[in-house]
């Protein structure tokens, strides 16, 4: 492992890694416990989950193999030189593991609470299988020269293109139903933090080393803060700013079922004051 330069700035690192760690963790929890309060899911876009979990699955692998596997990491540096530093630390394996857990906890929540008519789109559904059966082929390719350094920059450009794509139908729903309601900002803000701190942990890594191959040494980390950063102010403008206090259109219909269907008017309510006046007792009257 190659040493640090500055400790003060090693120090600046952890603590940017963790606090990305902690930002991006506590991010999943505001929306389990939306769906949880409400027992129904309808205003958070399933596709949203589901490239999400593809997402998270490809980074654990990607993550955990890079910084556990002696065999990747002297490929890494076979090919980045090894004067360079791996470009993952505990906090992204950390984050990532978490990811996949709190992202099967709202999947759950998806197959138990109420729905409405959201559904899988099967351009979601086409993503994903697609994804998976693309990173079964390049193992194979991949098993005969030992080539794990590429087979996981595969898993790696995998989260890559799901972060690009996955905030999208999320945004799009909110568009079409001109409201947030049932997407929890929360999450957003821990998410955007996250991003921000990520970006950051490899800015100050790069200063210490004077050298900028671990931006392109794990291109993946870079572009998920940055992509996270893009899509998550989409999501805070249409929150705070074009959708404001609005609930959707599922929410509006539910409120109006609640009420009577025709209101009494004030002929109706003097016949009523009368019949009551009748039913009164003689030493009531």
């Amino acid at each position: 492992m190659v040493p640090w330069n500055s400790f003060p700035l090693e120090v600046i690192y952890q603590v940017l890694g963790w606090l990305a760690f902690l930002s991006w963790s506590v991010g999943g929890y505001p929306q389990i416990i939306l769906n949880f309060r409400r027992k129904s899911v309808v205003g958070l876009s399933l596709d949203f989950e589901i490239l999400n979990f593809t997402k998270h699955w490809s980074y654990l692998i990607y993550n955990a193999s890079l910084f556990f596997s002696p065999a990747i990491q002297k490929q890494y540096f076979e090919k980045y030189g090894y004067g360079q530093m791996i470009p993952v630390a505990a906090n992204d394996v950390a984050f990532s593991t978490h990811g996949v857990i709190v992202n099967l906890i709202i999947l759950s929540q998806i197959a138990m609470f109420e729905r409405g008519s959201q559904k899988f789109s099967n351009y979601a559904i086409a993503i994903v299988v697609v994804a998976w059966f693309s990173a079964a082929v390049c193992f194979f390719i991949a098993l005969p020269s030992q080539s794990w350094l590429w087979l996981i920059s595969i898993f790696n450009t995998i989260q890559v293109g799901m972060t690009v794509i996955k905030y999208f139908p999320q945004a799009f729903m909110n568009f079409l139903r001109k409201s947030t309601d049932g997407f929890s900002i929360g999450s957003v803000l821990f998410d955007f933090s996250g991003g921000v701190f990520n970006y950051s942990q490899m800015a100050v890594q790069s200063i210490d080393q004077g050298s900028w191959v671990n931006f392109y040494g794990n291109i993946g980390k870079v572009l998920i803060s940055l992509v996270t950063i893009f899509y998550d102010s989409i999501l805070m403008c249409q929150h705070y700013v074009l959708y404001p206090d609005k609930k959707g259109l599922t929410s509006k219909i539910a409120e109006e079922i609640k009420q009577p269907l025709i209101c009494a008017s004030p002929i109706d309510q003097q016949i009523k004051g009368s019949v009551k006046s009748s039913h009164q007792s003689p030493a009531e009257v």
